[in-house]
């Protein structure tokens, strides 16, 4: 019986390693400057700025990194390494309730986009 099992289980153990060799690896070292600012810029910036309806509601400045960083006058916006609690997150891919999605009112940012944001998050949400 033995002789039978371990043939498959060196089998499945060559199959899964090879798997995991052609699988897409994720985006590592994202930029803050070069990668998630021209996002928050593009789209964000323009409400959560002083002056702005989302500055004046949340508080929250997007014109810079310690900005981001110093979060909302309720609390941290982003939780470095922490993609499921960082409220960015939440705000952004739909989790919150609809009249707290962002961008308010406008087209949700696009996959590709969150997923920088998320990795950036992911590999601690640096000032790089």
């Amino acid at each position: 019986m033995l002789k039978m099992i371990l043939p498959a289980l060196l089998l499945g153990a060559a199959l899964t390693a090879t798997a995991a060799a052609k699988s897409p690896q994720k985006p590592t070292n994202v930029s803050f400057q070069e990668d998630v600012f021209p996002i928050l810029q593009a789209h964000c910036a323009g409400c959560h700025a002083p002056g702005g309806d989302g500055y004046e509601k949340s508080g929250l400045d997007l014109r810079s990194y310690e900005g981001l960083m110093k979060g909302t006058k309720f609390g941290p916006i982003v939780v470095p390494g922490d993609t499921q609690t960082s409220n960015l997150l939440v705000l952004l891919d739909g989790r919150a309730d609809k009249s707290l999605q962002m961008p308010h009112g406008k087209k949700r940012l696009t996959t590709c986009d969150r997923d920088l944001i998320r990795s950036w998050i992911h590999e601690g949400a640096r000032n790089n």
